[in-house]
C-alpha cells in the first residue's frame, strides 16, 4: 500500500515537472516570436506569465520535500526527487531567460531589430528541442537520449558564435548600431543559456539512472 502511494506521488511530481517544462518552452518561443514581430503586448504577457512558472517551482519543491518527509524514499526514488529539485531550478531560470528577452523587446519599443532575425529564432528552436528531449529522456530514463542532448549543445553554441561575430561586424562598421546590436547579443546569450540548462537537465537524467554525476563540457553557474 505504501509503495502504491509513493508511486502515485512520484508520478505526480513527474507530471508537474512536465507541465512546468511545457510552460517554459512556450515562454521561450513566445519571447522570440514577440521580438521578431515587434509584438509588445505579447512581450508583456511573457513577463507577466513568468510569475506562474515561479509559483510552480515553489509548489513542486514543497511537494518534493513532503514526499521525502512522509514516504522516506531510498535509492532511485530518492535520486529522482533530488533530480526534480534540481531540474525545477533550471526550468525556472530558463523562464527567467525568456522573461529577460521579453523585457529586452520592451526596451526596444517600436524600434525594429538591427536586421531580420534568422539565427536567433533558430537558437530558440534548438534550445526548445533540447529542453523537450531532456524531459523525454527523464520520462524514459534514457541515458543515451540524455547524452545526445549534451552533444546537441555544441550546435546552439555555434549559432551563438555566429550571431556574435555578425553583430560585432555591424558595430565595428557603424557605431550607431551598437545599442541595437547589443540588445540582440543579450537575447542570443539568454538563448545560449537556455541550451546550457537543458544540458543540466540531461545530466540529472544520467545521475538518476546511473547514480553518477557527469559533466557535458559546460560551465556550471
Amino acid at each position: 500500500m505504501a509503495r502504491t502511494e509513493l508511486d502515485l506521488k512520484l508520478k505526480g511530481l513527474m507530471d508537474d515537472v512536465l507541465l512546468m517544462g511545457s510552460l517554459v518552452e512556450k515562454a521561450v518561443e513566445k519571447s522570440v516570436d514577440a521580438l521578431k514581430r515587434r509584438d509588445l503586448e505579447l512581450s508583456r504577457k511573457v513577463v507577466e506569465e513568468d510569475n506562474i512558472i515561479d509559483r510552480m517551482r515553489q509548489e513542486i519543491e514543497e511537494k518534493s520535500i513532503q514526499v521525502i518527509a512522509t514516504q522516506e524514499p531510498v535509492a532511485r526514488d530518492l535520486r529522482f526527487i533530488v533530480a526534480v529539485l534540481n531540474i525545477i531550478v533550471d526550468l525556472e531560470r530558463m523562464a527567467d531567460h525568456a522573461e529577460g528577452n521579453a523585457k529586452i523587446s520592451l526596451m526596444m519599443g517600436d524600434q525594429p531589430p538591427l536586421k531580420p532575425l534568422i539565427d536567433i529564432p533558430r537558437m530558440a528552436a534548438k534550445a526548445n528541442e533540447m529542453l523537450k528531449n531532456s524531459l523525454n529522456a527523464l520520462v524514459a530514463r534514457d541515458v543515451g537520449a540524455a547524452r545526445k542532448v549534451c552533444a546537441d549543445d555544441d550546435e546552439i553554441d555555434a549559432l551563438y558564435d555566429q550571431v556574435y561575430r555578425e553583430l560585432l561586424t555591424f558595430m565595428l562598421k557603424d557605431p550607431t548600431t551598437i545599442d541595437r546590436a547589443t540588445h540582440l547579443l543579450w537575447v542570443a546569450h539568454n538563448l545560449e543559456r537556455v541550451g546550457d540548462r537543458a544540458t543540466n537537465i540531461a545530466e540529472r537524467v544520467v545521475f538518476l539512472v546511473t547514480g553518477k554525476m557527469t559533466e557535458c563540457g559546460i560551465s556550471k553557474y
